[in-house]
């Protein structure tokens, strides 16, 4: 039972908590920052040929995928932007604070809960319309579009992953200071 007061304790250190804390900010910064660039460099032209009637040869138009053609995506990208920006300035002040004050800590925990539901809702707008662009949409004569525009939709599926993996790590930094706030508490 010694020895697990003692790890307790190891946990309970405020340095120990505020590694975990710096790491966070960090994964919470590089993953959606990372997102935003993939995305923002995201785009893809190819030549769809069309054919109106089996006595004519196909008409060849020329189609361009980019992220700013989708709502969804434009708040995705944005969002992303955000949340860097917030973990660039939580990051920045937690290395510059020794310790953190309750209050100070009660807002930076508000405030990655706000960043988390933000890059969540991102994340699932991003996530719907990818579904519609893979699959279609039979009922409103949406077609798929990512057997056209392959690479445009894997780089897409890839900056969704990586602003996931920030996302949760913003429910992390949530965690842990809800974690903390009840331990102070008792």
């Amino acid at each position: 039972m010694d020895g697990v007061r003692s790890a307790v304790k190891v946990v309970e250190s405020p340095k120990r908590i505020r590694l975990h804390d710096v790491f966070l900010r960090f994964l919470g910064l590089v993953f959606p920052l990372v997102a935003a660039v993939v995305v923002g460099v995201s785009n893809d032209t190819q030549i769809v040929p069309f054919t109106i009637t089996n006595g004519l040869p196909p008409l060849q138009f020329q189609f361009t995928a980019k992220w700013q053609y989708m709502s969804a995506f434009v708040y995705f990208l944005v969002s992303n932007a955000i949340a860097c920006s917030y973990a660039a300035g939580s990051l920045a002040y937690s290395l510059a604070a020794r310790s953190f004050k309750h209050d100070v800590e009660l807002v930076l925990s508000i405030l990655d809960l706000v960043i988390m539901a933000l890059l969540f809702s991102a994340n699932g707008a991003a996530a719907a319309i990818g579904i519609i662009g893979r699959d279609g949409n039979s009922h409103t004569q949406w077609r798929k579009v990512c057997d056209i525009f392959d690479g445009y939709c894997h780089h897409m599926t890839s900056a969704l992953v990586l602003s996931l993996i920030g996302s949760f790590a913003f429910l992390l930094l949530v965690f842990f200071a809800v974690l903390g706030l009840h331990k102070k508490r008792n």
